[in-house]
């Protein structure tokens, strides 16, 4: 029998990993070359990612601003034409979803004209337009407030 040959490496062992796989770098020469990252390079793009995100969100939160600052607008004029409507001249008590006529009394004596709530429109008066001019037409809503679309129509005699 033949006794077995002993093989000696001639790399030391110092030099020599148990997980080569797990190193840092290329542990042979056809390995894929590994090249620290640069640090800098890696915080810039994430920087500017993070702001372009935080920019995108900060712009929709002032959108959404700016619409509740124009919906809180709208309740108060809502508010001031219907205080408006409320004081105005009306021979009835005003009914909840129901349509009505806003009309400005023709001024007497230079003062301005009173306003009146009518329940008949401004193409329905006949031959005689008793006045100034039909300012809006008005729906009452279940608050109580007043849905206003404005003319812009001048009705004559």
């Amino acid at each position: 029998m033949e006794e077995a040959k002993v093989i000696i490496n001639p790399i030391s062992p110092d030099k020599v990993a148990e997980s080569p796989g797990l190193l840092a770098y290329a542990h042979t020469a056809g390995g894929a070359v590994i090249r620290p990252e640069d640090k800098g390079k890696i915080t810039g793009r994430a920087v500017s990612a993070m702001r372009e995100q935080t920019d995108m969100q900060l712009t929709q939160l002032y959108k959404q601003m700016q619409l509740l600052a124009e919906q809180a607008t709208a309740i108060r004029n809502r508010v001031e034409i219907s205080e408006r409507i409320y004081s105005a001249q009306m021979n009835f008590e005003p009914i909840v979803g129901h349509t009505y006529y806003f009309y400005q009394r023709k001024s007497a004596s230079g003062s301005n004209g009173a306003d009146v709530l009518s329940m008949i429109g401004p193409t329905e008066w006949g031959r005689k337009f008793p006045f100034e001019r039909c300012l809006a037409t008005v729906r009452m809503m279940a608050d109580h407030t007043w849905d206003v679309h404005y003319h812009d129509v001048q009705y004559e005699e």
